[in-house]
C-alpha cells in the first residue's frame, strides 16, 4: 500500500515533524502496514521539494521510536513497534496533550458532549493495532 505525504510550508510544525506525524498516521489508520517500503530519502525529497536532510531526520526520529528499520541496500520499512514506553509513562504523555486539546475546545466554546463526540468520530476512523475498542 502506498501513503502520499503533503508539507505545508506556512505550518509552525517543523517539516520533519509533518513528515513523521503523517507516517505514524499512515501506520495507525492502515494506509501503511508493517512490511511496507517508504520511498529512499532522496525521492521523498524531491517529492516534496525540502532538503534531504529533513527526510533523513525524520526517517531518523521514527527508526529511534521502533517504527521504521533500515534495511541495507534495500531501503527503509515499516516495521512492527517496539514498546519503548511503559503505560504509566504513556498515560503521563498524553495528558499534557489531552489539556491543551480540552483548553482548545473550551476556547472554541465546545460543550463536553460536543467534545466526546468529535473525538469519537475521529478515534472510530484510526485502525486499532490491537483489535480492541
Amino acid at each position: 500500500m502506498q501513503a502520499t505525504f503533503n508539507i505545508n510550508t506556512g505550518s509552525d510544525t517543523p517539516i520533519y515533524k509533518q513528515i513523521t506525524d503523517q507516517v505514524r498516521l499512515a501506520v495507525t489508520s492502515g494506509k501503511l502496514a508493517v512490511g511496507d517500503q517508504l520511498p529512499s530519502v532522496r525521492a521523498l525529497a524531491e517529492d516534496l521539494v525540502v532538503n534531504p536532510n529533513t527526510v533523513a531526520r525524520a526517517y531518523a526520529d521514527l527508526m529511534r521510536e521502533g517504527l521504521l528499520e533500515s534495511r541495507a541496500g534495500r531501503g527503509v520499512f515499516i516495521t512492527t513497534k517496539r514498546k519503548i514506553y511503559s503505560r504509566a509513562e504513556g498515560r503521563r504523555r498524553l495528558e499534557p496533550l489531552l489539556s491543551t486539546l480540552i483548553g482548545e475546545a473550551m476556547i472554541l466554546d465546545f460543550k463536553p458532549d460536543e467534545l466526546r463526540e468529535a473525538f469519537e468520530e475521529q478515534l472510530s476512523k484510526w485502525k486499532h493495532s490491537k483489535g480492541g475498542e
